[in-house]
């Protein structure tokens, strides 16, 4: 991707746990057909864990040397990755122009948002087919969007950035469907491998970067929670 491999450095970071990660995960396992989140996707807030996590980023942020450190801060308009970013740049001992973008909000789910899996199957037994027929990738529920929908967004932030920030540093603050369809476009993945890239989730406050080797950007880490794990939480 052109737009991207003219980048020094793209650093990409999924927002800190939120309280609907919390939600998500209680009733995993459940007979549950409702995540019981409230809020509308927009604003879903960080909670206590995830404002800990930002901070722990920003304190990576604060030790980068300086010729890695960002000259541009884009994040998505969702409260949780904007206050991520927010939360991190507060700890970074330099200032770093931070903007918002609407193409790096997460996935839409149309008429499947709120639901569990179960829910998904019980209320609407024929998309779950359908997107069994399909796959994640090429599947769009009513009213949202299909991973080829994310990938064809990112094409235009990335080329946008480019234009904005050539040659430069630049942080994401995003969500986990955008870190996977992220890495799909720089390093020109089919849809089988992204697919099995996803298996591993990506986790909250985690860091995925790739730097500008002269032929392109090329991957230095993905998926990293080192930064976490050194300040004491538990590794995802």
């Amino acid at each position: 991707m052109a737009g991207v491999n003219a980048l020094q450095w793209l650093n990409l970071t999924r927002h800190g746990e939120s309280t609907g990660n919390v939600a998500y995960r209680s009733v995993l396992g459940t007979d549950a057909e409702e995540t019981g989140i409230t809020e509308r996707d927009a604003d879903i807030p960080l909670s206590g864990t995830g404002r800990a996590q930002a901070a722990a980023l920003g304190r990576w942020l604060a030790a980068l040397p300086e010729d890695e450190r960002p000259t541009l801060v884009v994040a998505s308009p969702y409260l949780r990755a904007l206050d991520t970013a927010r939360i991190a740049l507060a700890e970074a001992p330099y200032t770093v122009p931070l903007r918002v973008d609407e193409r790096l909000r997460d996935r839409e789910q149309g008429v499947l948002e709120g639901l569990t899996p179960t829910g998904v199957r019980r209320r609407f037994p024929a998309e779950a087919e359908r997107a069994r027929r399909l796959g994640k990738f090429y599947y769009r529920p009513p009213g949202g969007e299909s991973w080829t929908d994310l990938a064809l967004r990112l094409r235009g932030f990335y080329r946008d950035l480019e234009a904005e920030a050539p040659g430069g540093r630049v942080l994401v603050a995003t969500h986990d469907a955008i870190v996977v369809v992220s890495r799909y476009l720089v390093e020109g993945l089919s849809e089988r491998e992204v697919l099995e890239i996803e298996k591993e989730p990506v986790g909250n406050a985690s860091l995925s970067r790739w730097r500008q080797d002269g032929g392109g950007l090329r991957a230095v880490s993905y998926n990293d929670s080192t930064h976490l794990t050194s300040a004491g939480f538990p590794a995802h």
